[in-house]
């Protein structure tokens, strides 16, 4: 068993992993933003509450990070009262969150610099898998370094992917959170289109549902034609962060990104109408007030 510890308990996707870790053994120390409430159950079930991330680092084999993007990471790990601040040589940090990989590169040279090893390991899937344990983790490290993290992973994932060396795991999130992005913000406008059209949007659901352009995204879409507008629990700011995370990767390699920015835009159109707080599936509220359609039932 380890001695873990971690940051952003209080969260969607954090709250399910800090549980299963909990559940599987390890002993968890934890730090509070300002929601003590989403924690009380880690702390019941024996999970420690820590003043800062320093403290973390003065007692923690591995911590676990998981926040909104890179702003928050490097706060916790190299800001006042951060990991950094106080880490022991052989602590291992762990970002889970979906974060810049510039970033990331920058931090791990100053963790390396510090006899701290810092791996990338962004998540995929939903609150709800995380609370099961079954999320999928793509991890960016050498083979040892994943090897010896991989039953760590292991209690709240139900597939882990070695993607590549250090910063592999944030680069390929931000492909994977492209693409997802894309289903939703192209699904939204076709739903607007049709329903201008004249066309029966049961019926198309019923086509895409039965070909190969169906998904899971695509039926959390769909679900808002019946008034069901969490379908995909992932707020609409955050998918707008992760495709400006992926088109700022795209900048930095001098490519093109037609279908990037257009996604983006599509997200911050929808955040600016008032929708970032919400979750992706408002992405169809968004074209109701663009387009004059009427498609969520009231």
């Amino acid at each position: 068993m380890s001695s873990l510890g971690f940051i952003g308990a209080s969260g969607l996707m954090g709250h399910g992993i800090a549980k299963n870790l909990l559940a599987h053994g390890h002993t968890l120390a934890l730090t509070v933003h300002n929601n003590r409430d989403r924690v009380a159950d880690l702390l019941s079930a024996g999970a420690r509450l820590a003043a800062n991330p320093a403290a973390l680092a003065r007692e923690a084999e591995v911590v676990f990070v998981c926040v909104t993007g890179s702003p928050q990471v490097e706060a916790v790990v190299a800001g006042p009262d951060g990991l950094l601040s106080a880490a022991r040589a052989g602590l291992v940090i762990v970002d889970c969150s979906t974060s810049e990989p510039v970033s990331t590169d920058t931090l791990r040279e100053r963790c390396q610099a510090a006899g701290v090893v810092f791996v990338d390991a962004p998540l995929s899937r939903t609150p709800v898998e995380a609370e099961a344990g079954k999320l999928n983790v793509m991890v960016g490290a050498d083979a040892a370094r994943f090897a010896a993290l991989e039953p760590l992973l292991r209690c709240f994932a139900e597939n882990v992917f070695h993607v590549g060396g250090p910063g592999a795991g944030h680069k390929i999130k931000l492909l994977n959170n492209f693409v997802a992005q894309a289903v939703c913000t192209a699904t939204a406008e076709a739903f607007a289109v049709g329903q201008r059209a004249g066309i029966d949007l049961r019926k198309l659901v019923e086509l895409v549902s039965v070909g190969p352009v169906n998904s899971g995204l695509f039926q959390a879409m769909a679900k808002t034609l019946s008034g069901d507008m969490a379908g995909l629990k992932f707020e609409l700011d955050y998918a707008r962060k992760d495709v400006r995370y992926y088109t700022h990767l795209a900048e930095s390699l001098n490519i093109p990104t037609l279908m990037g920015e257009a996604v983006h835009q599509s997200l911050a159109l929808a955040s600016a109408l008032g929708h970032g707080r919400k979750f992706v599936p408002s992405l169809v509220e968004a074209q109701e007030q663009l387009s004059g359609a009427k498609l969520v039932p009231r």
